[in-house]
């Protein structure tokens, strides 16, 4: 497994959140689903990519060198990546146009923002380009309100713990982390069950029940 937007691309096309959180069930990951407090900016967006961590919290006076770390670590974007984001509130847009901008040149997917966002316009315009999942929407700039304390740590975020290099898959349902010593797993076998779940759609939609259809594919 090949984890490039080609990738990512084509799990993005075939796999939903549901689909992933049922093999993460089965192999055991039962606390892999994000609270639900974050939402896409346009509601058909699906989300794959590597997560890349940064962690923030609130400020109340202007620092010296205020964005240091939070350009630093943007900078730090790669081919597949997704930034998950955690900031201690939504005072503040901690993310926007132009860190959405730089992302695209490096490759970088889209960004998880357990905070608020601004520039909603301009990214909601970006489209497949970047795709953005937040709690809320601030105008406010960062500057004097929050502060990036480190980036490529463990996270909380919406409930769920993220380490860089975990998998994020993310739609309208909700945010699913893949831990990634067992991503390859899960996606092959989310694959898997997606083939079954077509042809358990197409009988039930011919007048199967669902009893015998669950009897037979053991997919509900």
């Amino acid at each position: 497994m090949v984890l490039n937007n080609e990738f990512f691309a084509k799990v993005e096309k075939e796999l939903n959140t549901a689909v992933i959180c049922d093999i993460l069930d089965e192999l055991g990951y039962r606390n892999q689903a994000m609270r639900g407090n974050l939402f896409p900016l346009l509601d058909d967006q699906k989300l794959a990519g590597v997560a890349r961590t940064i962690l923030a919290y609130d400020v109340f006076e202007v620092p010296e060198d205020a964005y240091a770390t939070e350009i630093e670590a943007v900078d730090s974007g790669r081919e597949g990546d997704v930034f998950v984001c955690v900031n201690t509130s939504c005072n503040n847009g901690f993310w926007g146009e132009l860190m959405a901008t730089v992302s695209i040149a490096k490759g970088v997917r889209g960004v998880l923002v357990d905070g608020a966002v601004r520039d909603i316009a301009q990214m909601r315009a970006m489209g497949e380009t970047f795709k953005v999942f937040a709690k809320g929407r601030n105008p406010n700039d960062s500057n004097g309100r929050a502060l990036v304390a480190d980036y490529d740590c463990p996270i909380l975020c919406d409930g769920v713990v993220v380490n860089s290099g975990d998998l994020i898959f993310a739609d309208i349902d909700g945010i699913a982390v893949v831990p990634q010593d067992v991503a390859k797993e899960v996606f092959e076998k989310a694959l898997e069950k997606v083939k079954k779940e077509d042809i358990v759609r197409a009988e039930l939609a011919a007048g199967r029940s669902l009893k015998d259809a669950f009897a037979e594919h053991q997919v509900l």
